[in-house]
Parts: C-alpha cells; structure tokens; sequence
C-alpha cells in the first residue's frame, strides 16, 4: 500500500491509544481507573439538549452558512464583548467541527512550507502535529528553570525571520498553569512589533481556581480587531463539558476569516446545525452550569494535589485551571511512557506519558472524573512505585502484593 511520507509521519494519539487500551481491560472486567482522560462528567446543559432538539424537531437539518449561523455566531460575538471586552463583527468569526478544526484551519490558512510556529512546553500534543501537516515546523521552547511557563526571554531568543506565529494554551494542557499577565503582555508587544500571529488557544480561560483570571491578550493592545494579530480559538467542549457536540471557533481579522472560510467548505462544508443549535443554547442559557462545572473541578484539583503529596518524592505544581497536572515522576522513572504502561499493567491506572507533551518523566493525570477515582487511582500509584507505601492492596476484590521493589 502507497501512503504519503507526511501521512505516516504524523503521531498516533497518546490519549485515544490509552482509551483504547483502557476499554480493552475494562472488557475484560478488570477495574480500571482512568486518570487519563480530558473530559468532564457532566451532563450537558439542558438549555443545550431543548436547543439542538427543538432543530430536530421541526426537523429542517439542512446545510448552513459555512463561517456558521448567524443565530449562533451573534452569540458568540456577545460571549467575546462580555468576556474579552471587544466588540467584533460577524465578519470576524468563523464557527468549525470543534476548536481543534479552528486550530488547524487557522495554521493551514496562515502557513508556507517551512515557516515556524514557537510552542511553548509543556503543550497540548496536537500543536506539532498539525503544525507539521501544514508544512510547517514546530519550534518547541522548554522553560528551564523547572516551572511550567517559559520565560519571555527564552521565546523571543527562539524568533527568526521564518516565525509566523506563536501558539499559546493558557490555563494550560497538560500542566494546568495560568500563565502571568506580564508573560501575554510581552507576546503581544513582540507579535505586533514582529508581524507575528499571537494564537491564543483560550478553551479552558474559565476553569480557573483560587479566585484567579485567565489573562486576556486583547486587553495589552490598541489595535482594533482588524489590525492586531491576536487569534483567539475556544468552544464549548470544556466549558460545558460538551465534548461530543464538536463545535470550536476563532475569533480573528476578517480577512485571514475570509480564507479560513474558503478552507472550511472544502474540507466540511459547515459545522452540524444540530449541534451549532446546542452550542447557541448553551452560551445564551444559564451560566450558572459553568461555575458549578469550575466549583466541582476546583475540589476535584484539591483532592488530587492532597493525595499526590503523600507520593514521597514526587513533584507537583498545583494547576491553577484545567483539569490536569503534570507531577515529575523521574525520582521513579525517567521514562514516562514505560512508567505510563508500569502503573497500566500493575495498577490498572491510565496516565499520559509527559514526553508526548514535550516535558519527559512527567505524567499527565486528570481530574475530570470522581474524586473517588482519584483517591483509589492515586493509592494504586503509591503502592506501584514508593517504598513507604503499603505492600498490599485491594485491586477490585483482589488482593496484590507488590514483589518489585
């Protein structure tokens, strides 16, 4: 079979391999907890569910404007001016099958072969990928003092006459970092001085603890909408916990909006009206549905920091958002993804292997799910790999002894 270089270049993913893996044992009937996964537990919200079924009803599920519905598009013009303080118009906003779409029309439409993209580590796995798909090369800057947030001497250092953009996921995946108000400041001075696109991937800016802010880009510019060259992509997915109704957006200059929309028909047309409907429901109805979604995430974090701390020698900075953290586990292995499949095959617990987020002997765990799963999952963990720990464990209605160690 003939497949081109680019296609069997890009990677598998890391967490749809591990669910995988994860139902297979569950299958079996193995009592698997998954620490793995990014996506609440939610239901989504029912002014989403009467939204998408009232289109149904009446059952005219036809074709829609490629850049999406006006119905749709105008509250999202509404959800930037309350949320980021600018007024946009519906020129600037394009609707796609969920934000990974938005990320990936957005590198296709503004990339040449062999322009570069800074990546800032730890981050979302998809970003080298798609940047790579496009023709594009990946510039990954790892901060090196041991946190999570690179420092902006070490991004500006890694600017060359080929940098077209800057890829930056605050609240961050995997590590749950907020990152400074000082930090997006300075990026945006630099992409404007620079001529670079500032992309700002904003689809957690809301799941944010301790009373803090996801900071937002548009506040350190006087450009008008037309003329910065900051890109914000968000959706519903995580902010109502609507990961299957599949529906992102940006949020850009109406004429880098006018080719990402030439893109899109080619490729899906528009994205479902079913589900543009639920996401219109969703920003239009009650709010109140984000903040319990945060509320229960925040304790959820909580519960999971306090259990890793009684992990003797491991690492972790405490997420200030998302649903992750990223704990270094290199006083055990340095290896995270033979520690990854370590803990999957003794513990039954599924974490990501750091090094597919740029940040090796990390493992990413999620705390999406119940804080029972979390405190069972983190036990598991403990009894795995520290010494101090018990040597047995209920695993389901077995009894195991741990003999390696």
């Amino acid at each position: 079979m003939s497949l081109s270089q680019l296609a069997r270049a890009i990677k598998e993913s890391p967490t749809l391999k591990l669910n995988e893996e994860a139902q297979l044992l569950r299958a079996k009937g193995e009592p698997v907890i998954h620490l793995g996964i990014g996506e609440p537990k939610n239901k989504a919200p029912i002014t989403a569910i009467l939204s998408s079924a009232a289109k149904l009803k009446n059952a005219d599920v036809k074709y829609v404007p490629t850049d999406g519905t006006p119905s749709l598009k105008k509250a999202i013009i509404r959800y930037t001016e309350e949320n980021y303080g600018r007024l946009v118009a519906p020129e600037n906003v394009i609707v796609s099958t969920g934000a990974k779409q938005s990320l990936f029309n957005t590198l296709f439409s503004i990339l040449n072969p062999q322009d570069e993209v800074i990546v800032l580590a730890p981050y979302w796995v998809s970003y080298p990928e798609m940047i790579r798909m496009c023709y594009g090369v990946p510039v990954i800057v790892t901060p090196e003092d041991g946190t999570f947030q690179p420092r902006f001497e070490e991004i500006e250092e890694a600017v060359s006459s080929y940098t077209k953009a800057i890829i930056v996921n605050s609240p961050n995946n995997p590590s749950g970092v907020v990152y400074s108000a000082e930090l997006i400041a300075q990026l945006v001075e630099l992409c404007e001085r620079r001529d670079i696109y500032l992309i700002m991937d904003d689809i957690y800016h809301k799941l944010v603890f301790d009373g803090q802010t996801s900071p937002v880009a548009y506040h350190y510019t006087e450009r008008d909408i037309d003329s910065t060259r900051i890109i914000v992509i968000n959706g519903v997915s995580k902010l109502y916990g609507m990961t299957g109704f599949r529906i992102g957006w940006a949020v850009a200059p109406r004429k880098l909006v006018e080719v990402m929309t030439n893109v899109q028909v080619q490729i899906t047309s528009c994205a479902p009206a079913v589900d543009q409907a639920a996401a219109e429901g969703a920003l239009t109805g009650v709010q109140n549905v984000v903040e319990n979604l945060r509320l229960g995430i925040q304790n959820n974090r909580d519960v999971m920091v306090t259990e890793l701390r009684t992990v003797n020698d491991l690492h972790v900075i405490t997420p200030g958002g998302t649903f992750y953290c990223l704990p270094d586990f290199r006083a055990y292995n340095s290896d995270s993804i033979a520690l990854s499949q370590f803990l999957l095959r003794k513990a039954l617990v599924v974490t990501v292997p750091g090094k597919e987020f740029g940040m090796e002997g990390h493992l990413r765990l999620g705390f999406a799910g119940t804080a029972k799963d979390i405190i069972q999952g983190i036990e598991r963990i403990r009894w795995a790999l520290d010494p101090c720990a018990p040597n047995e464990i209920y695993i389901g209605d077995r009894k195991l002894i741990r003999d390696w160690l």
